[in-house]
């Protein structure tokens, strides 16, 4: 499976270092696709880059949440679908974007849109950790 992550901004210190362990991570898992558009990309930018036949889901502070196991079995049906996944981040001022097939939030807090990116990649680990059986408390 191929996961494409579109950020809205470059992700800067003090990220980047666990941008680069959860991409490790995920290498046995999925193809990674990291794209960063500048600060002022608008929606038209971010839709220009969401892959065709990807399964497009919007980070949105306002939308449904999901726990880890519930986020794994969302995981094997997106899988099983034979689509790939494309995650959108946006900027500091959000993103309204009708291309996303669903939306999802981490919860009711504000985020760092660099942290956001970090949460989706350590997420989708968990997730594969789960769905092999393998533990991922850690």
């Amino acid at each position: 499976m191929r996961v494409t992550v579109i950020a809205v901004g470059r992700t800067r210190a003090p990220y980047l270092d666990d941008l680069a362990h959860y991409e490790k991570l995920l290498r046995p898992y999925v193809k990674l696709d990291a794209i960063e558009l500048r600060d002022d990309a608008d929606a038209e930018q971010v839709t220009r880059r969401v892959p065709e036949r990807a399964h497009c889901v919007l980070l949105a502070i306002d939308a449904p949440t999901r726990d880890s196991v519930a986020a794994a079995t969302w995981l094997e049906q997106r899988r099983a679908s034979g689509r790939d996944l494309c995650f959108v981040i946006g900027g500091a001022d959000g993103l309204d974007l009708a291309r996303a097939d669903e939306r999802l939030s981490f919860g009711p807090i504000t985020l760092p849109h660099q942290l956001a990116r970090v949460i989706v990649l350590e997420q989708l680990y968990r997730a594969h950790r789960i769905l092999r059986g393998e533990p991922y408390h850690h």
